[in-house]
């Protein structure tokens, strides 16, 4: 078993919520904290809270510290609201919005499937999970791709709500990537409290 499935397996448990929102999450079975003192409860400081967040919007996006580190900062330049950019820079990523569209079953997947060059922006294909889309643009998933169980499955069953800055179109297995979304428009399964977020980085 590799190091990234096993993080996958204990990542929900040990931020105490089922991350994905999974039918199968291990969350759901043990809601608890893996190791000795799992079922301990456990006095949350403030830094605890922000680090929480952090670890939360971080792993669901199965992003490294560094880089969500650097995605932080660009946000930052940005003008506006620092955790309305944040999100929607990590929502702009070609490997959420392919989850986001059913192509795939977690993000996992997607940065796999990204990897494998299955999938092309604008006509291009594109094997870097971390490209960033413009609105307006195209993603979809490359024909020969399409046959693969991973991704077919995933289309069949949609577990996943579409949000509003998505077009999916299933037949041609593309994705358009309409706007910008803000905190309000993305469906995480899990509080995130960007805010914490913002203030973990801003000390």
């Amino acid at each position: 078993m590799t190091k990234r499935i096993e993080a996958k397996k204990k990542a929900s448990r040990s931020l105490s919520v089922n991350l994905w929102g999974r039918a199968n999450d291990p969350f759901n079975k043990r809601n608890f904290r893996p190791g000795q003192h799992g079922t301990a409860l456990k006095r949350e400081t403030t830094y605890g809270s922000q680090l929480k967040a952090k670890q939360k919007l971080r792993k669901y996006y199965v992003i490294t510290e560094t880089q969500f580190k650097n995605i932080f900062k660009k946000a930052r330049t940005h003008k506006g609201d620092t955790a309305e950019s944040f999100v929607g820079l990590l929502e702009s990523r070609i490997d959420a919005i392919i989850y986001r569209a059913n192509f795939v079953p977690t993000m996992y997947a997607a940065k796999q499937t990204i990897s494998h060059k299955h999938v092309k922006v604008n006509g291009k294909v594109v094997n870097i999970s971390s490209y960033v889309a413009r609105p307006g643009d195209v993603i979809e998933i490359t024909e020969k791709a399409r046959t693969i169980p991973l991704i077919a499955d995933s289309l069949a069953k949609m577990e996943r709500e579409i949000p509003t800055y998505l077009d999916v179109n299933t037949k041609d297995f593309t994705v358009k990537y309409n706007a910008v979304p803000h905190i309000e428009d993305v469906p995480y399964p899990a509080v995130m409290d960007v805010n914490l977020v913002v203030e973990y980085y801003s000390r």
